[in-house]
């Protein structure tokens, strides 16, 4: 890996940076308005929208210019939505700029690791990826609790400023700064010799094009399956991280501030997972790793037997872990497949399209679960449920985590079989 990769890498690393402290930032906001407890699932929800919306129209813009370019634009609009938040506009309306960005800059930032790399390196050029973005989010949450936290709303009472400022308010400020810094990044990237594609179609046809290539990928065999594992490995992380938090605020009595904590624990196993992976698992045996997905949706359910601090962290590395040792070769074998069929940048976001997707059913879901299962049942209801099963009901805590568990595991178990009679039938590889 030479000095234009770790440029490529630094940008990710500060943009994600950015991007998860601004998470836990937008959150402390709504909590500083009082908004509804849903309101909080919605914010990633809407932020993640955009990459749904956008995803026919990311891979052309990715692919019409130097991928560089296309990244300190993208970090451009996520200054927006900053300044956005900073000037009145609601939390979860400028989080979805901020979104905005992200969706275009993802088919950039995967599309040029494509291009830059020779196919044999993508598995370890995705681990450090993995690694760093992960990396990102565990310093981010730090990063974005320390602001939003006690000890800063402290300092922030004791310092005579010239203007009030709330610990959200500095945070994103911070956060403004360190957009500035990838964006300054983004200019040093290697610009390389490949065959840029003009914007020459109107959106229409550029749909169609994207409808085209998406259908491409899901008919490819082994491209149709690692797209099904990351669809749910994308869509099952970003709730994960709600559910932890509730589980840590409600069920280990944590603070918001040490929830996020372990939140970053989750975040350093997936990274230490996506290094091992990166390490030792090659291209062609990328589908060994299946059964990791298994076994990660399995410890899921096992959180509601936990309820020490260092054992619940423990656990929180496991799964984060599992999460980054089958993810990263199941990534790059269908980045590989995408780039073979389509190019890298409308690879990516169909990629980026399905992924989403996944994200918004299951964050979707989440916040449903979240508003209906905490109102209290009817007392008809519950009189039947305690004649019929000795219980008034299913906790929502419970509830969410054994479904959410359960669900991972049971469609892991069902992609593992499928590509089992792939390979019975020669159409994987074993």
């Amino acid at each position: 890996m030479d000095r234009g990769f770790f440029l490529i890498l630094g940008a990710q690393f500060l943009s994600a940076l950015a991007d998860n402290a601004l998470f836990i930032a937008a959150l402390a906001l709504l909590k500083q308005q009082l908004a509804p407890e849903w309101h909080l699932s919605m914010l990633l929800w809407c932020f993640t929208v955009s990459y749904v919306v956008l995803a026919p129209f990311a891979g052309s813009f990715a692919d019409s210019m130097h991928k560089g370019r296309a990244m300190m634009i993208c970090n451009g609009i996520k200054l927006a939505g900053c300044v956005g938040m900073l000037a009145g506009a609601p939390p979860i309306l400028a989080y979805a700029v901020v979104g905005f960005g992200a969706a275009a800059y993802s088919p950039a930032k995967y599309g040029l690791i494509t291009e830059y790399l020779p196919h044999e390196k993508l598995v370890e050029a995705n681990g450090w990826l993995e690694g760093a973005t992960v990396a990102a989010i565990i310093f981010g949450t730090v990063l974005g609790g320390f602001l939003t936290g006690g000890q800063m709303a402290a300092l922030l009472h004791r310092i005579d400023l010239p203007w009030p400022m709330t610990t959200a308010e500095l945070a994103i400020l911070v956060i403004v700064v360190i957009y500035l810094a990838a964006a300054w990044l983004n200019l040093y990237i290697p610009k390389l010799n490949v065959q840029l594609k003009p914007l020459v179609h109107g959106p229409v046809q550029m749909t169609k094009d994207f409808i085209s290539c998406a259908r491409r990928l899901w008919v490819d065999p082994q491209g149709q399956l690692s797209l099904a594992v990351t669809t749910l490995f994308w869509g099952a992380g970003a709730t994960m991280r709600l559910v932890v938090l509730n589980w840590a605020v409600i069920w280990l009595a944590y603070s918001m501030e040490k929830a996020t904590m372990l939140i970053a624990v989750v975040a350093f196993g997936t990274a230490f997972g996506a290094v091992i992976a990166g390490r030792f698992v090659p291209l062609k045996r990328a589908f060994s790793v299946l059964p990791a997905g298994i076994a990660m949706g399995v410890l899921v359910m096992s959180m509601l037997l936990i309820y020490d601090g260092t054992l619940a962290a423990t656990l929180m590395f496991i799964v984060g872990a599992l999460s980054g040792f089958f993810v990263v070769p199941l990534n790059a074998i269908l980045q590989h497949r995408g780039y073979l069929l389509m190019g890298a940048g409308h690879s990516i976001a169909v990629q980026n399209f399905n992924e989403n997707i996944g994200i918004l059913v299951m964050v979707g879901l989440h916040a449903l679960l979240v508003k209906y299962l905490s109102t209290p049942l009817p007392a008809d209801a519950s009189a039947l449920l305690i004649r019929q099963f000795g219980v008034g009901g299913l906790p929502p805590m419970h509830a969410i985590v054994l479904g959410f568990g359960l669900f991972v595991a049971v469609m892991m178990v069902l992609i593992t079989v499928r590509y089992r009679r792939g390979v019975r039938a020669g159409v994987m590889h074993d």
